[in-house]
């Protein structure tokens, strides 16, 4: 791994040290945004509860325009996700106060934190249950213009079952615990059978056998890390640092997914022994962006919502993944045209149009599992109801194992008639000239 690799592992090592789970800690500093979200949406069952721990409050005015405000023009407040666009509208409009549009859990002007405000005592902590389930958002809205504030608070949401027993998974994702634990058995199993099919031909085992047993060993401790992580965040809200662990192996599997594609692509070690200088330019810009991307969706993704931009970020940084997709396809499509030109050249045209053939199919496969896990599942997550949240997330696992399970099955090391697979000194001639 070169330098930069063990710079941005070191960074999300660091950053990842006091993550919060499922209960966030969100430090306000300083910020006259008139709405700022406290959380992401979280699914809450009937009697569903949140509990919100605040301190260190301060208000200040700007020395520009300051402005006289009361303690009611601070609260805080839930809100269905199905009200955004209103809330959006509610926003823009200066002349009303989100906390007059909205029914406010509890805002500044009560005693207890006033007392807070005061110094005479630490904290407070505010909590509420949910009489009617669903999904929502917690914010924070400051009526006050130019009127910035700073406040530290922690904020735990939770289901409760009919012992009193705290979930704090939201409804959706109590499931997931079960699906990956099914998913890793599956990849495991897959990692196992890979193993011993080349463990039994290794004299016809390549560079990117082995490469491609590494990738899915590192899926299979992905999806081990990640249900112990759920499982104690359903217990206690905290992932005991199996969070650490799904980060560091996620890290390392999605560099090593988006290289096998491109050495595949490019049908290195098994029809061409080297790289070519386009093919070596693809790797150098698509890997590091990719290594960019993943510690940085890792960081947005472990902060506070609170944070301003976060949203933003987040979108624009799942962008530059699906960038990096579809950069990788660019090997495949040159492949596929040099194999069209040999087919028409060679005086091996049968064999050459039977590998173009194979190669058309790799696109085709690598085309459609992009746009099912990048699109297709985010689309399930954003339209199907909150309880079936998991669905998203079994349904990418699937298709992941789907184009897994055929690419292996087109590059098992046993198969002597497959095109992909032999490579022959005319080959290598062949491969030279391309």
């Amino acid at each position: 791994m070169n330098t930069m690799s063990y710079f941005v592992l070191l960074c999300i090592l660091s950053l990842l040290a006091t993550c919060q789970a499922k209960i966030h800690h969100s430090k306000i500093n300083k910020d006259e945004r008139s709405l700022i979200p406290l959380s992401d949406a979280f699914g809450f069952s009937e009697g569903g509860k949140i509990d919100i721990t605040i301190r260190d409050i301060s208000v200040y005015q700007l020395k520009v325009k300051p402005q006289n405000f009361t303690w009611d023009s601070f609260g805080f407040f839930l809100s269905p996700v199905e009200a955004d666009a209103t809330l959006e509208q509610d926003v823009a409009d200066d002349s009303r106060c989100l906390l007059s549009e909205v029914n406010d859990l509890f805002n500044f002007s009560s005693n207890s934190l006033q007392q807070v405000i005061s110094g005479n005592i630490s904290h407070y902590t505010y909590r509420y249950k949910v009489s009617s389930g669903g999904l929502f958002y917690l914010y924070f809205a400051n009526c006050a213009p130019n009127t910035p504030i700073s406040f530290d608070c922690v904020v735990s949401m939770y289901n409760t079952d009919s012992k009193g027993k705290k979930d704090f998974l939201s409804v959706g994702e109590t499931q997931l615990v079960f699906m990956y634990w099914v998913a890793f058995a599956l990849f495991a199993g897959c990692a196992c059978a890979w193993a011993s099919l080349i463990r039994r031909h290794r004299s016809k085992v390549h560079e990117i056998h082995i490469l491609m047993l590494v990738l899915v060993v590192f899926k299979a401790l992905t999806l081990l890390s990640q249900a112990l992580m759920y499982h104690f965040i359903e217990r206690s809200g905290r992932a005991d640092g199996w969070n650490i662990a799904f980060y560091v192996f996620t890290f390392f599997r999605g560099i090593l997914f988006f290289t096998v594609v491109v050495l595949i692509g490019n049908g290195w070690s098994y029809m061409r022994p080297f790289l070519g200088d386009r093919e070596k330019r693809i790797i150098m810009i698509v890997l590091p962006l990719q290594i960019i991307a993943n510690a940085a969706i890792i960081i947005t993704e472990e902060e506070s919502p609170a944070l301003a931009e976060w949203f933003t970020w987040r979108d624009v940084l799942h962008l530059v993944d699906l960038v990096c997709c579809c950069a990788i396809l660019f090997p495949i499509v040159w492949s596929i045209r040099h194999l069209r030109e040999a087919a028409e050249a060679s005086d091996k045209a049968a064999k050459s149009l039977e590998t173009l053939t194979i190669f058309r199919q790799f696109y085709i496969m690598v085309v459609v599992y992009i746009y099912f896990t990048r699109i297709v599942v985010y689309l399930l997550r954003n339209t199907l109801e909150y309880e079936y949240t998991w669905v998203s997330e079994a349904a990418s696992q699937g298709a992941t194992l789907a184009f897994y399970v055929w690419t292996a099955s087109k590059f098992k090391p046993n198969l002597t008639n497959n095109p992909y697979l032999k490579l022959e000194q005319n080959d290598v001639e062949l491969s030279e000239r391309l």
